[in-house]
């Protein structure tokens, strides 16, 4: 029998800022490819789509994530809890979960053009193959950057059936905003992790944090401005580029305090508004 609240922490359901994160790569992608004389509907109806894919392919990766890292799990503190750590879910039971969601997920995925079917089946190997990462560089973020800004190239070819040099810059310079802000992230745990001796950016660049997150994001704003420029969009872009801007430079980098991990998580959480405030500025270079 289904233990609702049992898989809720097991998807991370109540933690939505993992499946925002996913998804805010897919409708800035699903943005600039989309023509906007035309009917609406279509774009609305992509949306969703792109949404639950976000959430369905977020939940099942978190599983794969929780049977992999279980012995490593159980000695961080803020992770020994979690179903398949503690042993409230089954290992069995939490893969069948993972199954199920990946099949709603194909019934999803199958509502777009078979490009799009078949460069989204051809990232699953990827997908699922970082919670492994951690175990033999120091990189595991930049695997993960990879895989979460996939969905922007994804979105761009549900629209125009092909692939593009835009999408490929926009998605170059997403890969670098998450390689900043889990490096942000994984200084929550990063005491424990020397421990059991799982390597993460954030131990790689511990001595200086705020150079190497401030890298990824000067990486970040360039893709961001040069996007704009072949897109020739208006300079209300341009303009309002100061906000995400702003943010990443003054919030999260100068105010970031790596030995705090309740402001290291609040800086992560914040990368939600930062996607709003992109979609918002694509918005405003294309209709505007």
């Amino acid at each position: 029998m289904l233990n609702v609240k049992l898989f809720i922490e097991l998807t991370r359901l109540n933690k939505p800022i993992g499946y925002m994160l996913l998804f805010w790569p897919c409708i800035w992608g699903l943005t600039i490819a989309y023509e906007f004389t035309s009917e609406l509907e279509t774009y609305f109806f992509y949306i969703l789509l792109f949404f639950l894919g976000a959430v369905l392919m977020r939940s099942a990766g978190c599983i794969v994530n929780d049977i992999t890292d279980k012995n490593f799990d159980k000695l961080v503190e803020r992770t020994k809890n979690r179903p398949v750590a503690s042993g409230k879910v089954s290992i069995k039971l939490a893969s069948f979960y993972s199954f199920i969601l990946c099949g709603i997920a194909f019934l999803v995925l199958i509502n777009f053009n078979f490009f799009t079917i078949w460069m989204a089946l051809l990232s699953m190997p990827l997908a699922f193959s970082y919670p492994l990462m951690k175990r033999f560089t120091y990189w595991p973020q930049l695997f993960l950057g990879i895989t979460f800004n996939y969905g922007l190239v994804l979105a761009w070819i549900s629209v125009t059936n092909e692939i593009s040099i835009l999408p490929i810059i926009f998605y170059f310079g997403a890969i670098f905003w998450t390689l900043g802000y889990d490096t942000i992230y994984g200084y929550q745990d990063i005491k424990d992790d020397e421990i059991i001796g799982v390597k993460s950016t954030s131990i790689k660049f511990k001595n200086d944090p705020k150079k190497f997150i401030s890298f990824c994001y000067l990486i970040f704003i360039g893709a961001l401005i040069l996007v704009g420029t072949l897109m020739n969009f208006n300079y209300f872009y341009f303009l309002f580029l100061f906000l995400p801007i702003g943010h990443l430079i003054f919030f999260q980098i100068y105010k970031l305090n790596v030995k705090e991990p309740l402001d290291c998580l609040l800086k992560f959480k914040s990368n939600n508004f930062l996607g709003l405030l992109i979609f918002i500025n694509i918005l405003i270079g294309k209709l505007f």
